[in-house]
């Protein structure tokens, strides 16, 4: 694989990865074990039939807690901890066989692009799921599902092309996520408020306290 092949499976499995992990690994061990695409060095793991399967199971489970609103924020709230490591591995393992300098830099470039996916597709949801109707939940997830396979597909076939979709989804993360963290606030704002009007204590009329001698009261 050349340098632009291996940049944009390294990146591509680290974008994939903010989205779902479990797809990613999956996809890649199994075009890897079928001699879809040879997987470099660092990334032969994948192929293992056990892996398959364990990334195959998790992404069962995942596909349909991903598709119950609340459920998919308390999913994405757990996997903060896994998804961006992970993407960060994946990335740096593709440059297993160059210099240490090149596996860092990929690994925190990967971790980076992960982080951000992963948060973009978090927020998102979590603002998607103040609609009572589930019908926008399920069409993100599934645009979600398709994203990872078209993306990695994409990285793939067109490592040059991929690499160019993926400069303006940087752009526009830059822009998206600021506003999807001042939205999150004034969402966090609007419970806390609600919960403050719900627990209010109404004002006692009558009562008459005693402070040693003197007595204060209505």
């Amino acid at each position: 694989m050349d340098i632009t092949a291996l940049i944009a499976l390294s990146m591509g499995a680290a974008w994939a990865s903010g989205l779902n992990l479990y797809a990613t690994c999956a996809m890649l061990g199994i075009m890897g074990a079928t001699g879809s695409m040879d997987l470099p060095p660092g990334l032969e793991t994948l192929e293992n039939p056990w892996v398959i399967a364990a990334a195959g199971a998790m992404y069962v489970v995942e596909f349909f807690a991903d598709k119950i609103p609340g459920v998919d924020s308390a999913w994405d709230t757990i996997h903060s901890f896994i998804r961006v490591p992970a993407g960060a591995v994946l990335a740096a393992t593709v440059f297993a066989d160059a210099s240490t300098a090149e596996m860092l830099a990929a690994g925190a470039g990967g971790g980076v692009l992960t982080a951000a996916t992963h948060t973009i597709k978090a927020g998102s949801r979590l603002l998607i799921n103040t609609s009572p109707e589930p019908f926008s939940n399920w069409t993100a997830s599934v645009s979600e599902d398709v994203a990872v396979f078209g993306g990695l597909w994409l990285a793939l076939s067109h490592p040059a092309v991929f690499i160019g979709v993926l400069v303006v989804f940087i752009l526009l993360a830059i822009w998206l996520l600021p506003k999807l963290w001042r939205a999150i606030r004034m969402l966090f704002s609007k419970i806390a408020r609600l919960f403050g009007k719900e627990t209010e204590t109404p004002p006692l009329e009558g009562v008459r306290v005693t402070l040693g001698r003197k007595s204060i009261g209505s």
